[in-house]
């Protein structure tokens, strides 16, 4: 594969590049091998000739955000990661509205708003990814979603053309958007918050937190939530249930804090995680007649 045209791109865009990346440094499972090229666009435009570049010579690509709810495989990833960062992550807020580039933590935004008097995200406080990502499977937490919140987005589409959707448009439900179907790419999200008590909007924001350390293994690497709530049903109770609370494949866990994650225990490798996850979802399947669906995206060779 040849990626000496991938390398001239990112040097007349003056973007930031590596060859051969350690993929766990871009995981909150922490784990993964290496990528062919990992590259961090700049900008609206580098991405949407980065994009063009990859589909007309066959490279393969995959789109990352922070990485919350992907395991790479330690056998690596064969193309180019496009790690949409700080580098698009710009906030700005105006009246009751926050804009944000797609790389922008969404913890940022929810301190935005704080800044700003304005509420409307503080359930969302404490979830670890970007803002595309946070829209792409419209993340949410304790009663909030992105639906909740979003506006309008800016994405590069499946002919490398940027596009403006609005939230009606996107189709947005529990742990979905029209993004989850089409091949598409955000780049910023707008969203619109209602005036509020800044001390009120803190204490949310404070108890909230309180509630995901209480209750979660945030000192250990995750993706979060490994499975989605089942139709009348939480998965964690259905884990629970089973006995696999504390069951271990190699370095992979189920929590023993809350059953419905899965984590790194410690040396985890990513056939562990997933042969983990298999396990769950098989014992699930036998003993309760449920089919759970896993929320991590497998990414690699």
């Amino acid at each position: 594969m040849d990626l000496s045209i991938i390398e001239a791109l990112c040097l007349e865009h003056k973007t930031e590049f590596e060859y051969n990346a350690p993929l766990k440094q871009y995981s909150s499972m922490r784990v993964g091998g290496e990528c062919d090229i990992l590259v961090k666009p700049n900008g609206e435009i580098m991405l949407s000739e980065l994009l063009r570049i990859c589909k007309e010579n066959n490279i393969p690509f995959f789109v990352l955000g922070k990485g919350s709810n992907v395991v790479f495989s330690d056998r690596g990833f064969h193309g180019v990661i496009i790690h949409i960062g700080s580098e698009m992550g710009g906030i700005t807020a105006e009246e009751n509205r926050i804009t944000a580039g797609a790389g922008a933590a969404l913890n940022a935004v929810c301190k935005t708003a704080l800044e700003n008097s304005l509420s409307g995200a503080e359930n969302l406080y404490g979830i670890p990814g970007s803002v595309g990502g946070a829209l792409f499977m419209n993340a949410g937490a304790f009663g909030g979603e992105m639906k909740d919140i979003a506006v309008s987005c800016r994405y590069i589409d499946e002919n490398n053309r940027l596009c403006e959707m609005g939230a009606e448009y996107m189709d947005l439900s529990y742990r979905h958007s029209v993004f989850s179907e089409r091949k598409c790419v955000i780049t910023s999200v707008t969203m619109r918050f209602k005036k509020g008590d800044k001390a009120a909007i803190k204490a949310r924001m404070d108890e909230v937190m309180q509630r995901r350390k209480d209750k979660q293994p945030l000192e250990f690497p995750s993706c979060g939530s490994t499975f989605k709530r089942p139709e009348n049903g939480f998965a964690a109770a259905l884990i629970q249930e089973c006995g696999l609370k504390g069951f271990q494949i190699g370095g992979a866990q189920v929590s023993e804090k809350h059953s419905g994650f899965v984590i790194n225990k410690g040396g985890a490798t990513s056939d562990d995680i997933m042969s983990l996850v298999e396990h769950i979802k098989r014992t699930v399947r036998e003993e309760k007649g449920v089919s759970l669906e896993c929320e991590i995206i497998t990414v690699g060779d």
